[in-house]
């Protein structure tokens, strides 16, 4: 499975892609395989503050039901609505359609502890 190189990626199998002060935050191609078919994904309303370590949503699949995390903390200045309706571009295409919140942040500088691709990859192979 190819891990894309340009973001960083937490010990909870979320990813986060900067642009400039926004961070878009998704989970990863592994988890989504992990949760198998995803039925339902709630996610934050804009302008609400997403606090690092604390949950900001869920996901629920077939199999199970998974709190989403920021490691970063922001204000939601978009969510991924197409979700609502296609809560199965998450399993499809993880790193891109299936994207699921946009946050704008003061302090990137938590996302320097994350891992890069490579280690991402050295860490779900095991």
């Amino acid at each position: 499975m190819a891990v894309p190189g340009d973001r960083k990626y937490s010990q909870t199998h979320e990813w986060f892609k900067v642009d400039g002060d926004i961070v878009t935050i998704g989970i990863t191609k592994f988890a989504a395989d992990e949760l198998t078919d995803i039925t339902y994904v709630q996610l934050p309303s804009v302008g609400k503050e997403v606090t690092a370590g604390t949950p900001f949503g869920e996901v629920e699949s077939v199999k199970a039901t998974s709190d989403l995390y920021s490691a970063v903390s922001g204000t939601v200045i978009e969510n991924n609505t197409q979700l609502n309706n296609n809560p199965q571009w998450v399993n499809e295409d993880a790193f891109n359609k299936g994207w699921m919140i946009k946050l704008r942040c003061r302090d990137l500088s938590p996302l320097e502890k994350l891992m890069d691709a490579a280690a991402y990859e050295k860490m779900i192979a095991k």
